[in-house]
């Protein structure tokens, strides 16, 4: 009698444990166990899971955490940390009775299809072993295949039936061991670190945002109006792409105009009020094709319908009598290396040749009648600027530029006696300039910056003039032209102090001015002022779920090289973490012909949420702070660029603001080159590294590139295999990966056309041959970066988590 009532209060104890939620037992199921001290590695989890009511001790109040855990006990712990109801059935299995105290926790796995028996019997006090927690682990909490490639050095004797359970528990980082050990028992301890970091995935801490947030895609983007006013077109997320929406007045619902299923549109504008003309790419490839569609959604219509070409946007020519359907593209579908100028037929798809690249020409510019006469020619290293006087006169050379220099072509004066440029010939920074058709010389500055390069103007038809030059130093900034747009310009800015914000469109529309508003803490807003009664209204809110008060500041900070030379660029705290000893990863950007901006960066959020101060730097060879700064990083790839970015960390663990021991750096494209150089060549202050298609052998990188880059230019930035095959060889982490000591992950797209898959295959292989882990994420439908919402998600989870472990810990 005593026996079954035993039985009956452990039934009734196990019942309600099972029954009442996890918060309960944070107070009545807290517990300390003498056995387990403050220096146990896993003191903090067995604490954390015996709050939560998951796992208990032994009665004699001890946790024993060296002990072999049982199949039984581990079918207990797991049924409670997944909140399972009461079984259907309590007869799963042969060896566990309906009076066993395993019985609800066996029988309800078993139902979930969790745990499986052996000939009907399911051995509770059978030891666990690690290849079958596994496969626990993994059915529990649903691990999926996340693209992520790993290694065991004992893989071959993980058995067949767990082989791929083993593998889901790395690809989630739940274990980033190298030898799995899959036959060995598993103790208490080391089930409750696998179990908390399986509880662990997709959990929010307090005040962090999930990534879901961050990733979703812009709810709304890319407003514009149609030439008549009447409707509005923008971008909008629909089953995970992005399609064309169109708001027409008088209409109650927007409408779905575009139907993209294995593309993805980059770009859209309104051709005239009849037609919309927008550009795609599939998986990565960069393929751009020209397609055009009617604001009712119909004749839908690929106009460049080619493979593995591109065709990019010039120029519509609907203002030209007789080109009413016309406009200009430069496409490579007749020779791949080189773009001719061809007029396309939006409404047929007709194509006609305008100007046939000779093989040199690398830019075309046309007059504003349209006619292609200006081009941009290679000339060995150097660049010529051609000219002719008509659309049928031969092209002549009327500017040399050397190697070094810049002369940008922007648009023909509209007396056509004159070119705008954007030149830096004789001066260090890009400035606006006239350029003399007649006189064949560069003639008036019309404006220049000492400190940063200009970058681009605003122009206005109606006026024929320039409004306004934009540049850009710590954000970007204006320099009026005009006094009707500079006013304009400043009465929206009382409306919106402190903000960042870009008219689209038309500049100086009568009425209504749509405007774009940006900062470092807000995705973007549409907006709309009057001019006519000084009002402004929010039209549309990019990501409404982003709260701006929860995301950082991003300060504008710069500091000096050891040569003395000056770097710009950006701090990110955290936010409430202070700025002392905290964990960091820097970020160079890719290009590495580009710079760091001020302004809403995802991933400087998303690090910047989970507690990670971030810093960005815009190191020599960087675009934007004039030629002095962009030509010191010529074939100084891990040389000087890569010291820019050592003087960053160093200066950051100077001020204090960085904790030494707890530095990353993560980078994409040139960035993931600079995280493998940093990880190569600086291998005691990193912690961790992460490339993310980045060139590993600055050798193999250059022999596949795609077919129409300049590959002269690339050698003299770069580096001349057949001149400096030796610096070359130097700089290449791939051939020093003996010297690296610490984790990198990878991440890289298999149809990448600039960064090939070779060459993250390459450097994984040579590290795993260290005997150094490298988890390795691989998709398939991704090119150059990561787009599909699915495939950020798997990589922002992981490269969080690897973060967490070599930071955190």
């Amino acid at each position: 009698m005593k026996q079954k009532l035993s039985l009956f209060i452990s039934m009734l104890f196990l019942v309600t444990i099972m029954t009442v939620p996890i918060s309960a037992h944070a107070e009545t199921a807290a517990k300390s166990f003498a056995d387990v001290t403050e220096k146990h590695y896993a003191s903090k989890e067995i604490s954390k899971l015996a709050q939560m009511g998951i796992i208990e001790g032994g009665s004699d109040g001890l946790f024993h955490p060296d002990s072999e855990i049982t199949r039984g006990v581990t079918a207990l712990w797991l049924s409670k940390a997944l909140k399972l109801k009461e079984p259907v059935s309590l007869k799963g299995f042969t060896d566990i009775p309906e009076s066993s105290v395993y019985s609800y926790a066996v029988n309800s796995l078993k139902e979930k299809g969790i745990v499986e028996g052996d000939e009907g019997r399911f051995n509770p006090e059978a030891p666990l072993t690690r290849e079958q927690m596994a496969s626990l682990l993994v059915r529990a909490f649903k691990l999926k295949e996340n693209g992520v490639n790993v290694w065991f050095k004992d893989e071959s004797s993980i058995g067949e039936s767990h082989y791929k359970d083993v593998v889901r528990l790395k690809q989630h980082l739940i274990t980033d061991q190298l030898e799995y050990l899959p036959k060995s028992r598993v103790t208490r301890a080391q089930l409750v670190l696998f179990l908390n970091r399986a509880i662990s995935q997709g959990e929010t801490g307090k005040d962090e945002i999930p990534l879901s947030d961050f990733l979703r895609k812009s709810k709304t983007r890319g407003i514009q109006s149609s030439p008549d006013g009447k409707m509005t077109a923008y971008v909008e997320e629909f089953e995970g792409h992005l399609q064309i929406y169109v708001d027409q007045e008088g209409v109650e619902q927007d409408y779905r105009i575009t139907n993209m299923k294995d593309r993805d549109i980059e770009n859209f504008f309104w051709f005239n009020n009849e037609r919309i003309v927008y550009t795609t790419s599939a998986h990565g490839l960069e393929d751009n094709h020209v397609h055009s569609v009617n604001p009712n959604g119909k004749e839908d219509k690929d106009l460049t319908p080619y493979d593995n070409i591109r065709a990019d946007i010039m120029e519509s020519l609907s203002y030209l009598p007789g080109h009413e359907s016309d406009m200009l593209i430069s496409i490579n579908n007749r020779d791949r290396t080189v773009f001719d100028v061809q007029r396309l037929n939006v409404k047929t798809g007709k194509m006609e040749l305008v100007a046939e690249n000779p093989g040199n020409i690398t830019e075309w510019l046309t007059d504003i009648y349209g006619e292609a006469r200006l081009a941009v020619a290679k000339d060995g290293i150097n660049t010529k600027i051609l000219y002719r006087s008509s659309a049928q006169g031969k092209f002549e050379s009327i500017l040399d530029v050397k190697f070094g220099d810049s002369f940008k072509p922007i648009m023909f004066s509209f007396d056509e006696t004159q070119i705008f440029a954007l030149s830096d010939i004789g001066r260090n920074t890009l400035a606006l300039v006239k350029y003399n058709l007649n006189t064949k010389s560069i003639g008036e500055t019309v404006y220049e910056n000492p400190e940063a390069d200009v970058t681009d103007i605003v122009i206005s038809y109606k006026k024929q003039a320039i409004l306004a030059v934009k540049y850009e130093t710590d954000k970007v900034h204006y320099h009026y032209l005009d006094k009707e747009f500079e006013q304009l310009n400043q009465a929206i800015a009382k409306k919106l102090p402190g903000e960042q914000f870009i008219i689209t469109g038309n500049p100086l529309p009568e009425s209504k001015v749509n405007l774009f508003v940006y900062s470092d803490r807000s995705p973007g807003v549409y907006y709309q002022y009057n001019r006519k009664d000084d009002t402004i209204k929010k039209v549309k809110d990019t990501m409404p779920w982003i709260q701006v008060d929860q995301l950082a500041e991003m300060k504008s900070v710069s500091y000096t090289a050891r040569d003395g030379m000056t770097i710009r660029g950006y701090l990110t705290l955290p936010k409430n973490a202070g700025d002392k000893n905290l964990p960091f990863v820097i970020l160079p950007h890719g290009g590495p012909w580009a710079r760091d901006s001020w302004g809403y960066d995802k991933e400087v959020q998303i690090l910047a949420n989970r507690g990670y101060g971030v810093l960005q730097m815009n190191f020599r060879g960087s675009t934007g702070f004039g030629k002095a700064l962009f030509n010191a990083g010529n074939k100084q790839w891990g040389q000087a660029m890569q010291n820019d970015i050592t003087d960053g960390v160093n200066w950051l663990i100077k001020q204090g603001t960085a904790d030494p021991k707890r530095i990353a750096i993560y980078g994409s494209s040139y960035g993931g080159y600079a995280a493998l150089a940093g990880m190569t060549f600086t291998p005691d202050l990193y912690a961790a590294g992460i490339d993310f298609m980045g060139p590993s052998s600055l050798l193999t990188f250059l022999e596949t590139m795609p077919p129409y880059w300049d590959k002269k230019k690339l050698y003299m930035q770069v580096g001349d295999p057949g001149v400096d095959k030796q610096m070359m060889e130097d700089y290449s982490p791939l051939l020093h990966v003996d010297r690296i000591k610490s984790p990198v992950m990878f991440a890289q797209g298999v149809n990448d056309p600039r960064v090939k898959k070779k060459e993250s295959d390459q450097m994984v292989m040579a590290i795993r041959q260290r005997g150094i882990d490298a988890p390795y994420m691989i998709k398939e439908d991704e090119g150059h970066g990561f787009r599909g919402y699915e495939n950020q998600l798997d990589f922002y989870t992981i490269m969080l988590k690897f973060l967490d472990t070599h930071l955190k810990k």
